[in-house]
């Protein structure tokens, strides 16, 4: 369905402003995972939770909070309120921007539908958008929430389902985009099949990488080609480690990241041929505007693939901090990429 209201150029560039800042929400979410910074805030107020400790009491209390945490005891007794202040930022930063994006989108969205800028049809998308943001800002409250009780880190799974539900988000703001830049082909016969075989692929890939970043699974293998001298690591040789409790309890036995990492792996390679098999076959056949997204989608996964190889050669006990934030993003804006395409070809009446 391509919509046909007439939005104005204000109205665009909100929504490019709103994705803009979906994006960087989901980055600085991975900053604050790879720096361990997401349990040292252990409250979540929503008001209060705005302003920072502003002086060195205040500062002294919320690092008393974070000493009563599992991953304080474990990890970081040795902290300092120096090093505490650093871990807070970034939390703080996270939530503070989520905030930001809440004011953004819901500041302008009421005067839009006050002074009848926006259609039914662009409120009940953005109404998606927004229902789905407050769903995955709770998910996260109970990813946090995982790591304040018996473990130092959140549970691997529940970052998964935050990470997802964030990807979630950003697809259904690129699909409001599309609509409104009435994005389609008025071409015949376009066999796109192709298209939403990647989309699927990469969507897989998304929930693989979440378990990556929740397990650390690339702290065990730091090679390439190989895996730590393997094509396939032996301990997935062995029939008998493919059971729930290995899966469940993979911070204690090394089945599940090695199985998380290979699947990872693997997933890139296929994913990379499809595209390239989407780019020879689509290349010469597509309207101009879905010709660029396909060009856009070809450059950011081999950008992709090798950030992740990068990143995995870079590993030296812990993830390489800025290889793997630049490989989180890339890998966004290749979907991003591939949704405006899939988008750039559905049919629309000429």
């Amino acid at each position: 369905m391509i919509h046909t209201f007439k939005y104005s150029r204000t109205i665009r560039i909100w929504l490019l402003i709103g994705l803009v800042m979906l994006i960087g929400q989901v980055v600085i979410g991975g900053i604050t995972r790879l720096t361990g910074s997401g349990l040292s805030i252990t409250k979540w107020d929503i008001l209060t939770g705005v302003i920072p400790p502003l002086n060195a009491e205040q500062w002294l209390q919320a690092f008393n909070l974070y000493k009563e945490t599992p991953q304080f005891h474990k990890i970081n007794s040795l902290f300092s309120v120096s090093d505490f202040k650093f871990i807070y930022f970034w939390e703080y930063f996270h939530r503070l921007w989520v905030r930001a994006l809440g004011i953004i989108f819901l500041i302008p969205f009421v005067f839009f539908v006050f002074r009848k800028k926006i259609d039914g049809y662009l409120i009940k998308r953005l109404g998606l958008v927004v229902l789905l943001t407050i769903i995955t800002a709770s998910a996260g409250w109970i990813m946090v929430k995982s790591g304040l009780v018996n473990k130092p880190w959140v549970n691997a799974y529940k970052l998964t389902l935050h990470f997802v539900l964030a990807v979630l988000v950003v697809v259904a703001m690129v699909r409001t985009i599309a609509d409104v830049y009435n994005y389609g082909s008025s071409r015949k016969k376009q066999n796109v099949s192709i298209v939403k075989i990647g989309i699927t692929v990469t969507f897989f890939q998304m929930v693989i990488a979440g378990l990556m970043a929740g397990m650390r699974a690339g702290l065990y293998y730091p090679s390439w080609p190989d895996m730590n001298g393997e094509f396939l690591p032996s301990v997935l040789k062995n029939s008998e480690n493919y059971s729930l409790g290995n899966l469940i309890n993979y911070d204690s036995y090394l089945f599940a990241p090695a199985l998380v990492q290979f699947s990872h792996r693997i997933l890139a390679y296929i994913l990379l041929g499809i595209i390239i098999y989407m780019f020879m076959i689509l290349k010469n056949k597509i309207n101009n505007r879905a010709r660029k997204w396909l060009d856009y989608t070809v450059i950011l996964i081999v950008i992709q693939v090798v950030l992740g190889i990068l990143t995995v050669l870079e590993v030296d006990g812990k993830i390489p901090l800025l290889l793997a934030v630049s490989h989180q993003l890339i890998g966004l804006l290749f979907l991003i990429s591939i949704m405006f395409l899939h988008f750039s070809l559905r049919k629309v009446k000429a």
